[in-house]
């Protein structure tokens, strides 16, 4: 038996009492304060957190925030509007008046509604009701919502190993994350070894001497579920499917317009729609160059789209400038062997790509179960 099983047994054998929020703990309010005063006050070197709405954290001096509400007391803080979650603070901050957090006398009581709150993070993010697109719960939501009151020593012992596993999930996430890093650096160091080592020894072409450069056209119907076709246009991702295709596979692709998507190199293995906000770029005679080496060569040297890209309301690269880019062609028998090496190492790391993020999301979704399993209590019986 755990010594949680051990406190559960002696101090609540029968089940726990139920209370609202409200009857337990004191609500918070917070400083009115606009978007455009938080820039004004920004301070790295402030002595107050300041949280706004959605993620917005500042730090600020006290004399620089007007009409200051400071909390100096361990309390969770609810983000009601655009962001809605539920933050552990205990140290000196204040947050946007549309907001509220809660606090107590015992800080492990502080925490252990927190973990409450969090544990059941999905019920008030569906309880939003939006405000055009923003997201909003009012103050009744948490105010009246129901939770176990646990003897202190219980809450002491839950608090204790959910702290364990906050600290292990992170540290675990943080290594993860470091690995995937360090192997994207990895990748992208041999790669470009690999199309540069041999130099002095390749032939020096521009892109439309040895590449044709079109766009593609809107097709009849874009569809959301997987069918037989990708749909490839501006972005960095597929934007649908279709029923038919416009390009064979074997081809390089790049936005041509759009927000984020500039400069981004695609391959496409199999037939596929090309969209009119996107460049389909092919091989004229593959005893000249591949198209493959044509993909790794410009996913090396990206800053030479770059270099082509128009600023303005909508960024986008004109096929004028693509076709000057410089190339660095080796023979098609070394293109046939840096491809062979490429190929091999980005399938290593698109498999630990994905491999990582869904042991992450794997080791969440571990946790989030605990947690739930902890804070999971039988209601007392009524005399």
């Amino acid at each position: 038996m755990s010594r949680l099983d051990e406190l559960i047994a002696e101090l609540c054998p029968d089940g726990v009492p139920f209370k609202k929020v409200k009857e337990v703990y004191k609500r918070l309010k917070g400083t009115p304060i606009t978007a455009g005063k938080m820039k004004e006050i920004e301070n790295p070197d402030g002595d107050i957190r300041v949280f706004a709405g959605g993620k917005t954290v500042i730090d600020a001096m006290e004399k620089d925030i007007p009409n200051a509400n400071i909390t100096r007391v361990p309390a969770v803080l609810v983000q009601s509007r655009g962001v809605i979650d539920v933050v552990f603070y205990d140290k000196p901050f204040t947050f946007k008046n549309e907001m509220w957090a809660y606090t107590c006398p015992e800080t492990v009581s502080v925490k252990y509604l927190y973990y409450v709150l969090k544990n059941n993070i999905q019920k008030f993010r569906d309880a939003a009701s939006g405000m055009g697109s923003l997201p909003q719960i009012s103050l009744p939501v948490t105010e009246e919502f129901i939770i176990p009151v646990l003897p202190l020593p219980v809450q002491r012992e839950i608090v204790r190993i959910l702290d364990n596993f906050t600290e292990l999930t992170a540290e675990l996430t943080a290594e993860l994350t470091a690995e995937l890093t360090a192997r994207k650096k990895q990748y992208e160091y041999y790669r470009n070894h690999l199309l540069t080592k041999y130099k002095n020894g390749f032939k020096q072409f521009r892109l439309g001497e040895v590449a044709t450069i079109k766009t593609g056209s809107k097709p009849y119907l874009i569809q959301e579920n997987k069918t037989k076709y990708e749909y490839i246009n501006a972005g960095t991702t597929k934007s649908g499917y279709t029923d038919n295709y416009n390009c064979e596979g074997d081809t390089v692709t790049t936005p041509s317009r759009g927000q984020g998507g500039i400069g981004f190199i695609g391959y496409q293995d199999k037939p596929f729609w090309l969209g009119p906000l996107c460049y389909r770029i092919k091989s004229k005679n593959s005893s000249v160059i591949l198209n493959k080496y044509l993909y790794y060569y410009l996913c090396n040297r990206k800053d030479l789209v770059l270099t082509c890209k128009k600023e303005g309301g909508t960024p986008s690269v004109n096929a004028s400038d693509l076709v000057g880019i410089e190339i660095f062609i080796p023979s098609v028998e070394e293109q046939y062997h840096i491809v062979t090496i490429l190929d091999h190492l980005d399938k290593l790391y698109n498999d630990i790509n994905n491999g990582l993020p869904a042991e992450i999301d794997a080791r969440q979704k571990q946790y989030e179960y605990y947690r739930d399993k902890l804070l999971t209590f039988k209601p007392l019986a009524q005399a």
